[in-house]
């Protein structure tokens, strides 16, 4: 069954609204000069936060972790510390992102409709927007969530040299989870792995494949920790947050 006619069989068949989970947490976190997956953020290792974002959903049925080779015990013995009893297995990433979440991918064991891919490093997202995120894949079929820009965005040159100027309208920036049909994702990051193919995020090649891709809109607390200063700043948000519920 080609691509399309998957599609056209999936919006047909009209299963019920299952998800699974892929979190990555294989990335070299050159930039944070430290592996930001264990790092404790107010109690709690970053990597598990993130996780325990998708084990509260009730959408979410499964989840599985992926990880460096050297880390596949300890991250699993944390998930068992923090009682993640969604996760099914936590494997071993790629080379590239994109490797890493199709190893992600076809871990899955539950045949769920739905599959949501996750950065590790994104341990602030909530629970309001992983449900608008399935929800919308759930009638769309690929759904991902974005966050306007507030600054003037330039192009630059090899040579350092500012060239065209983007209208902020019509460009965003690209948040995870992002959630697509399972069959589809599969076919697309198979697809990108086999032709040797890396991308930034999985929306691409799935879009590579010939699906629409739609939008919904992201969160500016859903920062992705890339160095030392995002965890200040996620700290800080924590301690807002507890401080509004108490």
């Amino acid at each position: 069954m080609d691509l399309i006619a998957a599609y056209k069989h999936m919006k047909k068949e009209e299963k019920p609204l299952t998800c699974a989970a892929v979190i990555l947490g294989a990335g070299s976190a050159q930039r944070m000069g430290f592996d930001k997956m264990t790092v404790m953020l107010d109690g709690q290792p970053v990597l598990v936060r993130a996780v325990n974002a998708f084990e509260q959903s009730p959408l979410v049925q499964e989840i599985v972790v992926v990880t460096k080779a050297d880390r596949i015990e300890e991250i699993a013995a944390l998930c068992d510390q923090y009682n993640l009893r969604k996760v099914s297995a936590v494997v071993c990433g790629g080379k590239t992102r994109t490797e890493s979440a199709l190893a992600g991918v076809m871990a899955l064991k539950q045949d769920c409709r739905l599959t949501a891919i996750h950065d590790g490093a994104r341990p602030l997202v909530s629970g309001q927007l992983i449900e608008a995120c399935i929800r919308k894949a759930g009638v769309q079929f690929a759904a991902i969530p974005v966050v306007k820009s507030t600054d003037t965005l330039r192009g630059v040159d090899e040579k350092g040299t500012l060239t065209e100027v983007f209208d902020r309208e019509h460009v965003v920036r690209v948040q995870t989870p992002q959630v697509f049909l399972t069959e589809i994702v599969k076919a697309a990051l198979t697809d990108a792995v086999t032709r040797g193919l890396t991308f930034t995020d999985d929306a691409t090649a799935v879009e590579r494949l010939g699906m629409t891709v739609r939008a919904v809109e992201g969160e500016e607390e859903n920062l992705k920790l890339t160095t030392p200063q995002d965890l200040v700043i996620a700290q800080g948000i924590l301690e807002r947050r507890r401080g509004a519920a108490e």
